[in-house]
């Protein structure tokens, strides 16, 4: 039977009212490892029939906040369990899911096991729940040759830096434009072509980078926005970040006539700072080549995006500034590069 790490990190699937404190005693305080298993087990039995499961709790936290500091230790639990479990399951709340799905998905180079994030909407002790259906399809799938980092939600596997949190009122909570699922949970188990796996000879050995720099900020472009509020970033000299998402119109599209933003974005890239274009749209890819609007921003020395989105744009960019913080080209060749999938993988053809 296969072997799967189980690390709960906070979310709406753990959450329960505390149980009432015995005559002059207190409540207990927070999570306990061995009745956290003792819960899974009695609420989800089915569990123990998919693999053998152990658990282990690295925080009990909102997922707001969850940032690097969370990303990095979570990196270190996976490349840990390498030695004892054929996959791993990340219970986490779904507010950030994307952004740490995104940062292990780079900080884990050559992987060659599944890593599965899920929660819930409601909390797993609740009669309609979605808790219980989640651990179940995240369980099963970690335990099956899916070397990458998912999202398990709504009976779906989705590429974790390719996926978006689309709805805070439905159980299909997350969606990813521009990349149909891994695999799909029905009566059978359908695991997509797409899948990434590693070769048969290796050529890049597992190596964990758990670095982040969170000096990174995210501008949306907006009609008529003055460039003065784009500049006001870098004018802190204590709070000023070291890489901006711009968030531009289309396939990278900014104002060039009233209120031109290119010569913002060239005062930032001479002063250090990474700019990384990437689009508002839903779905369809950044190219500053198509449009004068968007060469702008080429000539001023932004960097396009492609098609990733805004999630995985910015943890990548947290990643690139850490592991290349005095290599600027560096910098651009690895946010250029397809590292794990979440530059669409030559996907456009797929449909969803």
């Amino acid at each position: 039977m296969k072997r799967v790490l189980l690390l709960h990190t906070g979310g709406t699937l753990g959450m329960a009212a505390p149980p009432a404190p015995p005559t002059g005693g207190s409540a207990p305080r927070g999570l306990a490892p061995d009745r956290f298993a003792r819960a899974l087990v009695a609420q989800v039995p089915e569990l123990t029939r998919l693999a053998e499961i152990d658990t282990r709790i690295l925080c009990n936290l909102d997922s707001s906040d969850v940032g690097p500091e969370e990303w990095s230790a979570l990196a270190l639990e996976v490349a840990a369990a390498r030695e004892r479990a054929d996959g791993v399951v990340i219970v986490h709340g779904t507010d950030t899911m994307a952004y740490t799905a995104s940062a292990l998905s780079f900080a884990l180079e050559g992987l060659d096991r599944p890593v599965v994030l899920t929660g819930s909407q409601r909390p797993l002790g609740e009669v309609r729940t979605d808790a219980r259906h989640n651990l179940v399809d995240a369980v099963d799938l970690a335990t099956r040759d899916i070397p990458e980092v998912g999202i398990c939600f709504d009976g779906a596997l989705l590429r974790g830096n390719r996926a978006t949190k689309g709805d805070a009122w439905s159980y299909a909570a997350f969606a990813s434009p521009g990349c149909p699922p891994l695999a799909r949970l029905g009566i059978d188990v359908e695991v997509a072509p797409h899948v990434r796996r590693p070769p048969l000879v290796p050529t890049v050995p597992f190596r964990c980078r758990p670095e982040f720099d969170p000096r990174v900020a995210i501008v949306h472009v907006l009609p008529g926005m003055a460039p003065a509020s784009f500049e006001a970033l870098l004018d802190h000299p204590r709070t000023a970040p070291r890489g901006i998402v711009l968030c531009a119109f289309g396939v990278g599209n900014v104002p060039t006539r009233a209120r031109p933003l290119a010569p913002a974005v060239r005062r930032a890239v001479d002063g250090g700072v990474t700019v990384l274009v990437v689009s508002q749209a839903w779905a369809g890819a950044v190219d500053l080549t198509l449009y004068e609007n968007g060469a702008a921003l080429a000539d001023a020395g932004a960097l396009p995006g492609g098609d990733l989105r805004v999630e995985a744009a910015a943890v990548k960019l947290m990643h690139a500034l850490a592991i290349f913080p005095d290599d600027p080209a560096g910098r651009a060749d690895y946010l250029s590069a397809n590292v794990a999938g979440e530059r669409g993988d030559g996907l456009r053809h797929l449909r969803d």
